[in-house]
């Protein structure tokens, strides 16, 4: 549900980056197997017992697989909303929101077409306020690869409802928790990294990074992460499947937000009105005969 178009205020090229945990930590999740070397094969129950292994790791199925029990979490936020969209407290339970329920669908993503600049260009932008979101894809060819565009969100100005920066309610900030004498909102379990939740504001354009992954990789989107919609990589008429799992409840406003990005003041990306547009941009690694591109 597109909420509010916003104008870029210069034009960017967004380098892209190989995805890892750390790097994308502030964002969400980068999920790989984090000991591929490590298989049930050559390590013994006993000495995944003793804590060698990150991320909660145990021997499982009469010691035939590995369990990271630790590697990612799901989040399901949509229960702390309990403001309407002026900020006012619901005081009656028959003004609640639909419970949320867990949902698993499949994205089949057609490869993009990025042109003779191998550049693809960001019009949109999304999250989901109340949910994280992990795109899992179906592939045994470790040389798919796909991108994943993400932007900080901007803290919300004191005159958001003059400038109309407001936006439909999200999970409140780390200090608005506190000032509430509530814990910070932080997603943490054993070795995990923390995510913390970004508010309500509007993306950050001049910090959008852009990451590359690869077929072995899944991501999860943390709750409110702006992000742009799935961008598969590949020759033309190919495809990448994802497994989608997310919450859900039928709310369109708060089930997904986005932004749309426009290249003139009022105007939509692309359109041309005798004047340069601003553009955002992601340069994209050139896939090479045979293989593709490596970082």
């Amino acid at each position: 549900m597109i909420i509010q178009s916003i104008p870029i205020p210069e034009s960017r090229i967004i380098p892209v980056s190989p995805l890892t945990r750390a790097a994308f930590a502030p964002f969400g999740t980068a999920i790989a197997n984090p000991r591929p070397e490590c298989r049930p094969q050559n390590t013994s129950p006993a000495s995944i017992g003793t804590g060698a292994l990150p991320y909660g790791a145990v021997s499982a199925n009469q010691g035939s697989a590995i369990q990271y029990r630790a590697l990612a979490s799901m989040q399901n936020l949509y229960g702390d909303n309990d403001q309407h969209n002026d900020g006012s407290k619901r005081r009656e339970a028959a003004t609640a929101d639909p419970a949320a329920t867990p949902r698993m669908t499949m994205f089949v993503c057609a490869a993009r077409d990025l042109g003779a600049s191998s550049t693809f260009q960001v019009n949109v932008l999304e999250r989901h306020p109340f949910t994280s979101q992990t795109f899992i894809p179906l592939t045994a060819d470790a040389e798919k690869r796909y991108l994943v565009i993400v932007a900080p969100t901007l803290p919300v100005p004191a005159a958001a409802n003059a400038d109309k920066s407001s936006l439909p309610p999200t999970p409140p900030r780390e200090e608005e928790e506190e000032e509430e004498g509530q814990a910070a909102s932080t997603t943490t379990t054993g070795d995990r990294e923390k995510f913390r939740l970004p508010g309500p504001g509007l993306p950050d354009l001049g910090r959008i990074a852009a990451f590359v992954a690869t077929g072995e990789q899944a991501v999860t989107y943390g709750a409110g992460t702006w992000h742009a919609p799935m961008v598969a990589l590949g020759p033309a008429g190919s495809t990448i499947d994802f497994v989608v799992v997310q919450f859900a409840n039928d709310v369109p406003v708060m089930d997904c937000q986005e932004v749309e990005l426009t290249g003139y003041d009022g105007d939509r990306m692309g359109s041309t009105t005798g004047k340069e547009s601003r553009k955002i941009v992601v340069q994209v690694p050139r896939i090479k005969t045979g293989a593709a591109a490596k970082l």
